[in-house]
């Protein structure tokens, strides 16, 4: 059985909209104001190089849709051939190379994935797909790349649950500029508790 990582850029207060800054959110572009150094890199491209495919939202989706079939380089190449998965109810002909429409439940849908999957799918962006799937109890694990900034406003990574979600760290570690990963899986209730 595959796992699901979910995987995201935040703002120290929880933003998560729009870190390259293509997205004309007034704030954008944040994500690329602080260096990550290259240890930060190197988390990045080994995370995308182990993934077996890509898990995303719509929105999430036409935006790397748009963006990365024409770059080069290792990391592009990789995204560029892997099975991509995009949950959608309205996209009908995705148009980027080795895509797949997810138009059924959610949670059914990312079910099955994981359960036929040998590796890791990743979720990148996709805040609505996310806070699906954390409410469905469907991440394996959350990695969060915080950057030393406070937005004051713009959407943020967790919305509304149904009910609370307690995690474990599984590593933490600082790299370039102050910019912190955050590595969670789900604490599991042992027997007694």
């Amino acid at each position: 059985m595959g796992r699901i990582i979910v995987t995201e850029f935040v703002s120290l207060d929880g933003v998560m909209e729009d870190p390259g800054g293509s997205e004309d959110f007034e704030r954008g572009g944040w994500a690329f104001e602080t260096n990550r150094g290259a240890e930060g890199d190197k988390f990045k491209l080994d995370e995308a190089l182990d993934a077996e495919a890509l898990l995303l939202g719509r929105v999430t989706y036409e935006g790397f849709a748009a963006a990365w079939p024409s770059r080069e380089g290792e990391f592009a190449d990789k995204f560029n051939t892997m099975p991509k998965y995009v949950v959608s109810s309205t996209l009908e002909q995705p148009g980027w190379r080795n895509s797949t429409v997810l138009t059924g439940a959610v949670e059914e849908e990312v079910a099955t994935l994981r359960q036929g999957a040998a590796g890791d799918i990743v979720v990148h962006g996709s805040a609505q797909l996310v806070q699906t799937l954390l409410a469905h109890d469907l991440v394996d694990e959350l990695r969060l790349m915080v950057f030393p900034v406070v937005l004051g406003a713009g959407k943020r990574l967790f919305g509304g649950t149904s009910g609370k979600k307690p995690l474990r760290l599984a590593d933490a570690k600082t790299v370039g500029d102050g910019v912190t990963i955050l590595v969670y899986q789900p604490a599991r209730q042992d027997a007694t508790g």
